[in-house]
């Protein structure tokens, strides 16, 4: 393989990020290539989905698909949190920093969800403000930094916190061993517990926490609110998690106005107190290839301008600078230059082909999704695609990565219209694991107060419908959805 077409299949991998990057690189090396100043003509994606038929499914603005911590908690398995509750806050809320981990790339089991997303919007429109992006904002660590400063006036005790702020996360708790902690800085455990008590007590509150319930804990000390009574209460969390609120209700001792009001303290406190604060630059997702509905009832399809460097071979400043250099030690390197820049032009416009190619290919086989919803997205492998325009699989997977269409119904990687699939019961074409998914949500969503549907009763419905589902798997993507068991669905809309 020759270092050219190695660099062709990293090209094609790339996403529009890495691609710009390293075409800008390329454009300071390389003394034969040029950009193309002209800019092309803007797409608005939300011109998409304005064109979409009237059922289509509009994107989640980023405040509706919001849901706060307290609420997302108790959307998600009991078991996991009776199981996980001592774990990192990560683990316990997974929503809790407001929104899906998928936003905007297609996510395993929910991100026609919550993975739809927008165009970019330019500074000064939709509220955009100019100062959010010049003005540089303080991180977690400066600000912990600038309150030790004045916290510990010994320089033993300020490198000791040093030491431990370096150890918190973005999220705003502490991660890593105290004993380990202690044993690099030659201090004892003391020592270093001690200043971890003077950290606990900087600004956000809650920061220097160790677990969810320390969090907690910490914020209600300094509300003056961590009497016996709520410190029972934050003990046995996993009992709100659970709905189980007589329980807990015995455990504190209290009648069920108090358990109320300690619910609603509770749920005003921040489980990521660290998120506050700077942690990076956002980068917002932006589709390679937009889907737009034809005059004659079609899919038109075409590649965003704004997503595709381009750049020129400067020939006649080639051939000046050959006539030009008498050096014969320079030749080698201009003519290195030369085919480098000629190899760039080719390949970006090979790359561009291939994923138009293979895009187009991706809505032909999905046109029903894009019609009429997820719940007629199509199973869907890497081969079928291969074989259908004439590529290696490989090709087709690496053109998928980190690559996104724009369509009326939202933006979402390529790779989720690439589903497995499940059987039909009578024995017809096969069902996408992500429409049996949506079917699930839906009939729980739509299930009575006095009829909620247990596993088994969905397995009976899937089937009835033509869904060859095991109970296992039912209950699978159930969890994958963060939707609790009958059990604890009965019991929340009982109370």
């Amino acid at each position: 393989m020759t270092p050219q077409l190695m660099q062709a299949i990293k090209l094609l991998q790339m996403s529009n990020l890495d691609l710009v990057a390293y075409v800008e690189a390329e454009l300071e090396r390389n003394p034969f290539l040029e950009p193309v100043t002209d800019q092309p003509e803007r797409l608005d994606l939300r011109g998409l989905e304005r064109e979409a038929a009237g059922e289509a499914v509009k994107p989640l603005s980023q405040e509706s698909a919001r849901e706060d911590w307290f609420s997302a908690e108790l959307g998600s398995s009991a078991s996991n949190i009776a199981d996980r509750l001592d774990a990192r806050v990560d683990d316990v809320f997974p929503e809790a920093e407001g929104g899906s981990s998928s936003s905007g790339q297609a996510g395993e089991s929910s991100s026609y969800w919550t993975g739809v997303g927008s165009g970019r919007v330019p500074l000064g429109e939709d509220g955009g403000d100019f100062e959010d992006f010049a003005t540089p904002q303080l991180s977690l660590r400066d600000h912990l930094e600038t309150q030790l400063a004045t916290a510990e006036s010994t320089p033993a005790r300020r490198l000791i916190g040093s030491f431990l702020i370096d150890m918190i996360d973005e999220a705003g708790y502490l991660v890593g061993d105290i004993d380990a902690a202690a044993h690099s800085l030659g201090t004892s455990r003391e020592e270093v517990l001690s200043v971890l008590g003077t950290i606990q007590r900087f600004d956000p509150s809650g920061v220097g926490a160790r677990s969810l319930k320390e969090c907690l804990a910490i914020q209600l000390r300094e509300l003056n609110r961590y009497d016996p009574v709520m410190e029972a209460f934050v003990t046995h969390i996993e009992l709100l998690a659970k709905r189980d609120l007589g329980a807990l209700q015995k455990v504190c001792g209290v009648d069920a106005e108090d358990l109320s009001d300690m619910i609603a303290e509770i749920r005003a406190l921040s489980p990521k107190p660290g998120l506050a604060f700077a942690t990076g630059t956002v980068q917002t997702v932006t589709a390679d290839v937009f889907v737009r509905t034809a005059s004659d009832g079609g899919w038109s399809i075409e590649l965003n301008p704004e997503n595709l460097p381009r750049v020129l071979v400067n020939q006649s400043y080639f051939a000046r600078v050959s006539r030009s250099s008498g050096a014969e030690q320079a030749k080698p390197y201009l003519a290195e230059c030369i085919q480098t820049a000629n190899w760039l032009v080719k390949s970006l416009d090979q790359r561009a082909k291939t994923i138009l190619k293979v895009s187009t290919e991706i809505v032909r086989q999905q046109d029903a999704f894009l019609t009429s919803g997820v719940e007629y997205l199509r199973p869907l492998n890497l081969k079928t695609i291969a074989d259908a325009i004439g590529m290696h699989e490989s090709t087709v997977s690496r053109v998928t990565s980190n690559k996104y269409l724009g369509t009326p119904r939202g933006v979402f990687e390529m790779k989720y219209f690439f589903t497995s699939s499940i059987q039909s019961a009578d024995g017809g074409e096969a069902h996408s694991a992500e429409a049996v998914r949506f079917r699930i949500k839906q009939l729980i969503d739509g299930e009575s107060p006095r009829e909620i549907l247990s596993d088994d009763t969905i397995v009976d419905i899937l089937k009835k419908q033509g869904v060859d589902i095991a109970r296992r798997t039912v209950a699978k993507y159930r969890e994958a959805l963060r939707i609790p068991s009958s059990v604890e669905r009965r019991r929340a809309k009982a109370g």
